[in-house]
């Protein structure tokens, strides 16, 4: 009954409001409706094709039968995908450059790993010159329904925007097929 109320008010006042200006100055009045008849147009058309907007985007990635995973490349041209480490999202850069999973300091941090007790006495060339690493094993990773544990990785002790799946999980799939549009991985 209060909400009823509530807007029985706001009608009575956003109406009131509407007649006085249409009294006043008709032409000035109709041009606001318009405007706001758009936008509300636009806002609905927005709603009704998101679902096709936020493919072009932010590309997601499917999961189909058999543990085949679809990935559509993103804007910036690179293939990303998520995975659970240790029950935790984790979002990676495709990099067939890479050797291993390379995990950012924050990836790290938000899988549980403690980084002031990490051992850095790796090192690693990237296209930014050398970096110092430390292996570590990833309790669980899951990707595509399929989970494994004690999976090896390495923390860059670098500045990193984000982790990298190298060709040492790549290689686990049967199958690594890269189109100009499109990276699927069977199993």
């Amino acid at each position: 009954m209060a909400r009823f109320g509530y807007l029985a008010l706001l009608l009575v006042a956003v109406g009131g409001y509407a007649v006085v200006e249409f009294r006043r100055r008709p032409g000035r009045a109709l041009q606001q409706v318009m405007v706001w008849a758009f936008i509300f147009v636009g806002l609905i058309a927005g709603f009704g094709l998101w679902s096709d907007i936020r493919r072009e985007v932010m590309p997601v990635q499917s999961i189909g039968a058999g543990g085949r995973i679809e990935v559509p490349i993103s804007q910036d041209g690179h293939f990303y995908l998520v995975a659970t480490l240790n029950g935790v999202g984790v979002r990676f850069a495709v990099d067939t450059g890479a050797s291993d999973i390379v995990l950012s300091a924050r990836d790290a941090t938000r899988i549980g790993l403690d980084l002031a007790r990490l051992s850095y006495y790796q090192r690693a060339q990237t296209a930014n010159g050398s970096v110092e690493t430390a292996p570590v094993l990833i309790a669980t990773l899951e990707l595509g329904g399929v989970s494994e544990r004690d999976v090896p990785a390495v923390v860059n002790k670098g500045d990193m925007d984000g982790s990298l799946l190298g060709m040492a999980y790549l290689s686990r799939f049967s199958r690594v097929e890269m189109t100009p549009r499109m990276l699927v991985l069977e199993r």
